[in-house]
């Protein structure tokens, strides 16, 4: 049995594909949401339109105990909430399933874990993957990283699926820090698009914003090869690149001078602000990072911003 915590579009979708594999149980935070999951056999809120495999049970309140592995499907702000909450049942492989850096410890999601429940063995399953096209069966291919070669293994066999595939890497930090710092690049691109700009200078950001991606993740001790892969330069380009994206989403909001949605969560504008605390620790220079911190605050408009970059001062690549 596999136990996702999570009842969002991706808890959802994961849902969904791994119940081609055998029963799946689906937490979801609020009862009622659990209930009328359960009584539709389908996600109205977050995902609809994908029915839910007779596999798929959805509950809520107290989490089952067990040594089964547990997928975190959840915004990365709330993941160290929800794992004080319910420590006494995650002693177990757990596979966080979000993209970001806590805003109030600047760690990732597998040093979040290991940090609130030692005996806990994490992992981090991250990519190029959109909720909607995992949950109705397109082609998907992700990073699955664990820094226990032997769980890894082990996972990597259970999630993987007819139509998602999973490659496996030890490198966490890697995995972790592509998939939370390419939602940052992907606001910087979406804003750039949002003000009409254009596409030479959304591609332009996508390969300085990369560069900073590396810097960074490379300085936490990455591997520059994980962030050539699926984890970091495939997620950066479908991220930058898709209106399915919600921080390339919210940064044409902010391009365009328009409101946009609070429901909505946008990794991309804790990490930035995250990620510059970070990297200013380290003393890097990460001036697209920076920029997006300061649109996110509204200390600076997209113009303020372009401005600021293009008169930085020349050098080589």
């Amino acid at each position: 049995m596999t136990l996702i915590c999570g009842a969002g579009a991706f808890g959802t979708a994961l849902a969904v594909t791994l119940a081609q594999n055998g029963p799946v149980t689906l937490w979801a935070r609020d009862a009622d949401h659990a209930a009328a999951m359960g009584k539709a056999r389908e996600n109205t809120r977050r995902l609809p339109g994908i029915a839910l495999p007779e596999a798929i049970t959805v509950i809520s309140g107290a989490l089952p105990e067990g040594d089964d592995p547990c997928l975190l499907a959840m915004p990365m702000q709330t993941l160290g909430g929800f794992l004080a909450a319910h420590r006494s049942a995650l002693a177990r492989p757990l596979v966080a399933c979000c993209k970001g850096m806590d805003l109030a410890t600047g760690l990732g999601p597998t040093a979040l874990v290991s940090r609130a429940i030692p005996e806990a063995v994490p992992a981090i399953l991250t990519g190029p993957g959109f909720a909607a096209d995992i949950a109705r069966g397109l082609p998907a291919a992700l990073t699955l990283a664990c820094g226990d070669a032997q769980t890894g293994r082990g996972l990597q066999w259970l999630l993987t699926t007819p139509t998602l595939r999973l490659y496996r890497s030890t490198d966490t930090i890697g995995a972790e820090l592509g998939g939370a710092l390419k939602n940052v690049i992907a606001i910087a691109c979406g804003a750039v698009m949002g003000a009409g700009l254009g596409e030479s200078a959304r591609a332009a950001l996508m390969t300085r914003g990369f560069a900073e991606m590396n810097r960074l993740a490379q300085a936490l001790g990455a591997r520059p090869e994980t962030l050539a892969g699926l984890s970091g330069l495939g997620d950066l380009a479908l991220t930058c690149t898709s209106d399915q994206s919600r921080n390339t989403r919210y940064g044409e909001s902010l391009g365009r001078g328009a409101a946009f949605d609070p429901a909505i969560t946008v990794e991309g504008a804790a990490t930035a602000r995250a990620a510059l605390v970070r990297a200013r620790s380290l003393g890097l220079d990460l001036p697209v990072t920076g920029a997006v911190a300061a649109l996110v605050a509204g200390e600076l408009r997209v113009a303020q911003a372009m401005d600021m970059l293009l008169s930085r001062p020349l050098r080589e690549e």
